[in-house]
């Protein structure tokens, strides 16, 4: 059986753990709020009236991609393509290029950086293999302009970056939704989180610091996890309401 992703690759490994999943889209929830695109978010209301389902629902997206054979993950990108044409037909008008783009540079982003934060430093090659899977997905969906290497993926992420975002009253609304949706407490790691594995551009937007409070916990994080203890503290701070979500997401997938 022909799998998208290969059995072996290091984005099953980054996609198979819900720590690195949560991290990723923290990340990606801090620069959504700073996209110039971000009112397509706003047209369709799910993201601020439920930025915690619209998140699973991403993530139940990308994981039947990464871990589905292959011609039930062309399913699923096809799916997401005829989703988001059909959001642009009730809209009449088109989501700009730069945006889907974006958004798959997140994905890149933060699948490495957020491995990176929690289990160790990535090699060249497989820098280049979570890009290789996620240019497959830009690919299949036909977005326009797509970098052809790793090397040339980091430049246009880095334009990107400086061309694409912007601090808006859309990004004060969405953090607002974060706190109402999260919590006080939750809504305060989250932040913390995001400082972590942001790129400066997006923490000069927000106005975060350099260094997270998480920082000293990450160390005291990975023993509990080496102790199997670890759901213990995740019990503390999760919403009781996607625990067992949540628990799913380190459940691989066969195959």
């Amino acid at each position: 059986m022909e799998f998208f992703v290969n059995k072996h690759s290091i984005v099953r490994q980054i996609w198979g753990k819900s720590d690195t999943i949560l991290f990723i889209f923290a990340g990606a929830s801090a620069e959504f709020a700073l996209s110039k695109a971000v009112d397509w978010l706003y047209f369709t209301g799910r993201l601020p009236s439920d930025p915690l389902g619209r998140l699973f629902s991403t993530v139940s997206y990308a994981r039947v991609i990464v871990f589905s054979e292959r011609q039930a993950a062309l399913r699923a990108i096809d799916t997401m393509a005829a989703i988001h044409a059909g959001v642009e037909a009730k809209r009449g008008m088109s989501i700009p290029d730069w945006a889907y783009r974006d958004v798959l540079f997140m994905l890149i982003d933060y699948s490495i950086r957020s491995f990176e934060v929690l289990e160790r430093q990535l090699s060249k090659v497989e820098k280049q293999e979570v890009f290789d899977v996620f240019y497959r997905v830009g690919s299949r969906m036909a977005l326009k302009d797509l970098p052809l290497t790793f090397d040339a993926w980091e430049t246009m992420r880095h334009e990107h970056l400086h061309q694409n975002l912007q601090h808006s009253h859309y990004t004060a609304d969405l953090f607002s939704q974060y706190r109402k949706h999260l919590g006080a407490v939750r809504y305060r790691l989250l932040l913390e989180a995001q400082i972590l594995v942001v790129p400066p551009r997006v923490r000069q937007l927000l106005g975060f610091r350099k260094i997270s409070l998480l920082n000293p916990l990450l160390g005291v994080y990975k023993l509990s996890r080496n102790m199997k203890v670890d759901w213990l503290m995740k019990s503390l701070i999760l919403p009781p309401k996607y625990k067992d979500v949540i628990r799913a997401l380190d459940q691989v997938p066969a195959g």
